[in-house]
């Protein structure tokens, strides 16, 4: 589970999936050492989490991010229970969108002083796929051709004192017509625009954890595909 508390990425994985020790700078045996902030620094690993630990971590990353810190893993004993807890907590809200391309260039938005891909909530009724086409050609004003899906993010807001959950399914696409392309300048997008590959790189470093996220997935995608080729 890709999660994202204040966009600082909180990856959730089962206890099964043993990470590589050498990738992290501090690791945390939740069973025997309480999480404070002083020990989130760099990226960290946080083993045998449970609920309390989650809560926990929602307090210390809810209000000021600590300085230094990049990424947390924390491996689950019960991972379907943690996911049972984040739903009770939270009101989840369900969204889609999309990454388009238009041969090597890639589909990027402008929207409240940050570079991000066009997304938004589901409709009534509305599946994830419907939503993410219809998302993207209101946002941008284009039409687009729907492909595979690249991954999954989660992250964590307030709204009118309450937490929200927002369960944000991403897809690639490719243009069909973007002759009319301009911005919904009512959903507070000032600019759209096609980006190269160095662009994109460029542009995310003004933009948000989660679409550098979604940005690694379709990368990683994209080789994967390249070396199957071979």
């Amino acid at each position: 589970m890709n999660l994202f508390i204040n966009d600082i990425p909180v990856q959730l994985v089962r206890s099964s999936e043993r990470p590589n020790k050498s990738e992290f700078n501090n690791i945390i045996n939740a069973e025997i050492e309480p999480i404070t902030q002083a020990k989130l620094l760099h990226r960290v690993w946080i083993k045998h989490a449970k609920r309390e630990d989650l809560d926990q971590l929602f307090d210390l990353l809810d209000t000021t991010v600590p300085q230094g810190l990049i990424s947390i893993t924390l491996t689950i004993d019960d991972y379907d229970d943690m996911k049972k807890f984040l739903k009770k907590k939270f009101k989840v809200i369900k969204a889609a969108g999309g990454l388009v391309r238009k041969k090597d260039k890639i589909l990027m938005i402008y929207r409240l002083k940050k570079w991000d891909l066009p997304k938004g909530k589901l409709d009534k009724n509305e599946g994830n796929r419907e939503a993410a086409v219809r998302e993207v050609e209101e946002e941008c004003n284009v039409k687009v051709q729907l492909n595979e899906k690249i991954c999954t993010t989660w992250h964590t807001y307030t709204m009118k004192k309450r937490r929200i959950l927002k369960k944000t399914s991403w897809y690639t696409m490719d243009i069909v017509k973007d002759s009319k392309m301009k911005p919904q300048t009512e959903e507070d997008i000032e600019e759209v625009r096609w980006m190269t590959r160095k662009e994109v790189f460029h542009a995310l470093q003004d933009s948000y954890k989660s679409i550098g996220f979604v940005f690694d997935c379709y990368f990683k995608k994209e080789k994967e595909a390249e070396e199957a080729k071979l």
